[in-house]
């Protein structure tokens, strides 16, 4: 009987809890604004603050995003750097193919094709996956990698914090690996374990270095981005 009513208490919780986040997002402003401007989720104006505020894409040609389902990110990098539109609409394209902005994206899930983008489905974690995006890039010198990428989180601290850490770790090689000298990263973390280990990571990579939670993140959520701007031992 005790196991009984203690799931029933927790689904209890969790209804309640399921209702306050439907509440809270059907009366998000972020949403509003993403279904008026066409934007797939929220997100896109976490990474819309991010460039302004740290000027990310100013002269940027060749961005990587990785964890982009269901591509909110990809939209606005599809925009910002006017993927997929012809010379009359203001587009890159007839300036050349080594001179025309490229957008790669890489997630687990299925995306949606968005404008221009060059998008790979499955692990980043494999070789094959690595390989295929190496490719996609064509030799070319990064920009910016953007990484929204998350774990499927177990509740349990520390394990999470671990599969975050990894996740990471495993972007700022492949930053480290193609970014321009001037190149920039970000990179979605969450306070708890590992977070202090990724925040000094990035002050060893990178010659500026700082975390910033956008105000479209929500107030409750652990979630903060670590930006990382010109690798060390680079000339900018």
């Amino acid at each position: 009987m005790t196991g009984k009513h203690s799931r029933a208490g927790n689904a209890g919780k969790t209804g309640k809890v399921n209702k306050t986040w439907l509440h809270d997002h059907l009366n998000d402003p972020y949403v509003k604004l993403a279904q008026k401007e066409g934007y797939r989720a929220r997100a896109a104006y976490k990474l819309q603050e991010l460039d302004q505020e740290f000027q990310l894409l100013k002269g940027a040609r060749v961005v990587v995003d990785l964890g982009c389902a269901p591509g909110a990110w990809c939209q606005y990098l599809s925009r910002k750097l006017a993927l997929g539109r012809t010379p009359a609409e203001g587009g890159a394209a007839g300036q050349g193919a080594a001179a025309a902005p490229l957008v790669v994206g890489v997630d687990l899930l299925p995306m949606e094709p968005v404008a221009g983008v060059h998008f790979i489905q499955g692990d980043f974690q494999q070789d094959e996956v690595l390989q295929r995006l190496q490719q996609a890039v064509q030799g070319r010198a990064v920009d910016l990698v953007v990484s929204d990428m998350a774990p499927n989180l177990s509740g349990h601290a520390a394990t999470d914090g671990a599969r975050v850490q990894t996740l990471v770790e495993m972007a700022v090689d492949f930053a480290q690996a193609h970014l321009r000298s001037d190149g920039a990263m970000v990179a979605k973390v969450f306070h708890g374990p590992g977070y202090d280990e990724l925040v000094a990571l990035f002050r060893q990579i990178f010659r500026k270095s700082r975390p910033y939670k956008p105000k479209a993140s929500r107030s409750r959520s652990a979630e903060v981005f670590l930006i990382g701007q010109g690798l060390r031992g680079s000339q900018g």
